[in-house]
């Protein structure tokens, strides 16, 4: 009871820019558990697909590709959706595909990313939120000691500081953990893309490997082959 308290005057007591970092905490916890549970490695890069393209082979027939590319239909997953472009697009050269890939890839990244910009600005404007609001605060304190001509108790006039100064506590306690979780989320999308790129590297250069040795196999022998 007495920590609620507590807590409650040091909301109270920091004013109306108190209420506005009240919000922007509430903001950024809910941002934070959001951009957690969607960043999962699981939900990013399924095991069950990135298994299934370790195991493709290159020498393999197209039943195993097609059963992969019905898997990839309609799952969520950000790997799921850049493998089925890469797969939709098989017929197209190589260069062209990758193109296609690299531009599905970025659209997921950029979905990943999402969220990320409201930590960055709950970041730039708490602090100056605390600080506004501790000014404010000092101008008020100041103002009520200047308009007395009689001088004040001075343990009265240190209190009065004291509460403007919570904002700018508040400010810098919104503003640190949340500076910390964009650097991690910012790096582990950095990771997953990167992991990401890589998975879908593989599973284009063992179809194209395998599309080679198809086209070699019914590649007619020419004449001069004949007379060598």
């Amino acid at each position: 009871m007495i920590v609620a308290f507590s807590i409650t005057q040091f909301i109270v007591h920091g004013g109306f820019f108190m209420y506005l970092l009240l919000i922007c905490s509430v903001v950024s916890v809910a941002t934070m558990i959001l951009r957690g549970w969607a960043l999962r490695r699981d939900q990013v890069i399924p095991p069950w697909l990135w298994d299934r393209i370790e195991a493709l082979a290159p020498g393999e027939t197209g039943h195993s590709l097609e059963r992969l590319g019905k898997a990839v239909e309609g799952d969520p997953s950000p790997l799921a959706r850049v493998s089925e472009v890469a797969i939709a697009h098989l017929e197209w050269p190589r260069s062209e595909n990758m193109e296609a890939v690299q531009t599905r890839a970025r659209h997921e990244v950029i979905r990943m990313e999402t969220g990320l910009v409201v930590i960055e600005v709950i970041v730039g404007i708490a602090p100056l939120l605390g600080l506004l609001g501790a000014v404010s605060g000092l101008v008020t304190v100041f103002g009520n000691l200047g308009a007395s001509e009689t001088v004040s108790d001075p343990r009265g006039i240190a209190k009065g500081i004291a509460e403007a100064l919570n904002t700018t506590i508040a400010g810098l306690g919104i503003a640190i953990p949340s500076l910390i979780a964009y650097s991690y989320f910012s790096k582990k999308v950095e990771t997953l893309s990167i992991e990401m790129e890589s998975i879908v590297g593989e599973l284009l250069a063992k179809c194209y490997s395998r599309k080679k040795r198809r086209e070699a196999v019914h590649t007619p022998r020419t004449l001069k082959d004949t007379e060598a």
